[in-house]
């Protein structure tokens, strides 16, 4: 019912879209966070992740297993998250909900993203054409 990744590879989107495919399910929701090329109005050459790989792939079960708990009609939940440095419109995470209806698939997802960038040790640093800098997860 729930799948965890940490990859230093790219992250296959259709492969986790498959993953949550269930028969009881009507809805598919899914997140997928990519590297654009701006932040904070500077341009973004790219992007380098770190992490703790064990404690992160520990949080990141528990966070899937809290949208689980709280939305008790999930069907399966992927989570994949790269590490690595990764360039624009690269893949850095992908979120996958399915549930029998939409609205409990919609706030399941956003509730594991939102939460993850808050406790997951995944690390953020931005490249620019002029330095670099390490950057809260979350906004």
């Amino acid at each position: 019912m729930i799948h965890i990744d940490l990859t230093d590879q790219p992250i296959d989107v259709s492969a986790a879209l498959r993953s949550v495919e269930a028969d009881g399910a009507g809805a598919i929701n899914t997140f997928i966070g990519t590297v654009r090329n701006k932040s904070t109005g500077r341009p973004v050459v790219r992007l380098e992740y770190e992490a703790y790989d064990s404690m992160a792939l520990h949080q990141l079960r528990k966070v899937a297993e809290q949208a689980a708990e709280q939305w008790p009609m999930v069907e399966k939940i992927t989570v994949v998250h790269r590490k690595g440095t990764l360039y624009i419109g690269d893949v850095a995470v992908v979120v996958a909900v399915s549930t029998p209806h939409r609205a409990e698939s919609f706030t399941a997802c956003q509730y594991i993203i939102d939460t993850l960038k808050q406790v997951v040790t995944i690390w953020k640093k931005e490249f620019y054409e002029d330095g670099d800098v390490w950057v809260a997860a979350h906004p």
